[in-house]
């Protein structure tokens, strides 16, 4: 089975989705790994380490393409402009495993499925015990929330450590981290590094002891949280009363925080306003605000994605793709995700889906031309695949029997 590596079209993106240490697993199981040239260029990985670790380098991005498998970090919806161009090239017999934003951008999907070729998604991994090292938006969303901290600590007119000098004390900075997920809990742990005192908060009880461990206080709003964590560890969505509510109470703490950090994101849905413009203002000029879901909208209602915004001199950061500038170690990462997700598709050098088996069921977005995940089929308001099943069989049967009357 051949594996391309093709080169990151998305502005921006310099992840790799292979690294060459992650070729000697795949190479003991007889995968053949085509790489493109300079695929790996903008991460620190030259083509020579490539072709040392045993991959064969391509110019042609079509002979990339002809592999049976393609692996990408943006394919299919995370990629819908320039990844448009390399749907032509698949075929039915291959297949895409990336990121794809099958939630989002649902109609790139059905797009995508009229080439024929099988994708797999990265984003709808299932957070269970035995596909955590498959789980690719933990690893991002690490290397979000590190970066996250050192923006803030860069863009702040004050230091983040408690000094005690000649010159006198200094104060330490004082940050305050909306949403206690993976990058959340990783923003703690940075600034806390960086010395800052840490204050976080979520609308799920049950991370109060994982932000305590790291050393921050957890504030508590009185607030009805119940089932406020929807399945797999995220956050559901909430009624905007329920959002109405906690910016109030939000407002206060926020006035007392040199930094506010915002991660809070609902997978395939508009990021909810948690940070409104009053509550901006009344942030002491020289505050810094870090928006990690600028990407789905933002959480402040000041966000502009991909640009930094000045307001009543709070600086509001919006950041799109911070994985993309820590890219070694991001790619490398990911390369430990999608190929251990790869090996546990494959077995003898081909496919073996079993679709008991939830990290593949969960996965798989489309097969044979035809949309399967459930949630993407209901965006595109196509019937659930059981009744497609059903449909198909009724028309074999009434086919059946009509060939029989006719034969009559």
């Amino acid at each position: 089975m051949r594996i391309g590596i093709p080169k990151e079209t998305f502005p921006g993106e310099n992840r790799v989705a292979l690294v060459p240490n992650s070729l000697l697993a795949l190479n003991k199981q007889g995968f053949k790994v085509i790489v493109e040239q300079g695929a790996g260029t903008a991460a620190g990985f030259s083509d020579a380490e490539y072709e040392r670790r045993g991959a064969q380098l391509v110019a042609d991005r079509s002979e990339v393409f002809s592999a049976d498998v393609i692996l990408q970090v943006r394919s299919a919806g995370a990629n819908p402009e320039a990844g448009a161009s390399d749907m032509p090239q698949l075929t039915g017999d291959q297949t895409v495993i990336g990121f794809c934003e099958p939630l989002s951008e649902p109609q790139t999907i059905s797009e995508f499925a009229k080439h024929g070729a099988t994708l797999f998604s990265m984003e709808t991994i299932p957070r269970i015990t035995r596909a955590q090292s498959m789980d690719a938006l933990s690893s991002m969303a690490t290397v979000a929330g590190y970066k996250a901290a050192l923006l803030a600590a860069s863009a702040l007119p004050k230091m983040f450590p408690m000094m005690m000098t000649a010159a006198g004390t200094i104060a330490p900075a004082k940050v305050f981290v909306v949403g206690a997920g993976v990058a959340g809990l990783q923003s703690i742990a940075s600034c806390r590094k960086l010395g800052a005192v840490v204050s976080a908060y979520d609308i799920r009880p049950a991370v109060k002891e994982e932000v305590e461990s790291l050393g921050a206080k957890f504030l508590e709003f009185d607030l009805d949280t119940e089932q406020a964590q929807g399945s797999g560890g995220y956050a559901k969505e909430a009624k905007e009363e329920f959002y109405a509510k906690q910016r109030e109470m939000m407002l206060n703490a926020m006035a007392d925080h040199d930094v506010v950090i915002t991660t809070a994101a609902v997978p395939g849905r508009k990021a909810p306003i948690l940070v409104t413009k009053e509550m901006v203002e009344r942030m002491q000029p020289g505050s810094v605000i870090v928006d990690l879901a600028a990407e789905r909208g933002g959480n402040c209602e000041l966000t502009c994605p991909g640009e930094t915004v000045m307001h009543n001199g709070v600086t509001v950061l919006c950041p799109v793709n911070l994985p993309a500038e820590v890219p070694f170690d991001a790619s490398t990462m990911y390369a430990k995700n999608i190929s251990t997700l790869l090996l546990h598709l494959t077995a003898d050098g081909a496919f073996q889906l079993d679709m008991d088996d939830e990290i593949t069921r969960e996965t798989l977005i489309v097969r044979s031309g035809e949309v399967v995940h459930p949630v993407v089929r209901d965006a595109l308001g196509l019937p659930a695949v059981e009744q497609t099943a059903a449909a198909v069989e009724a028309s074999a049967t009434e086919s059946d029997s009509q060939t029989e009357k006719g034969n009559v």
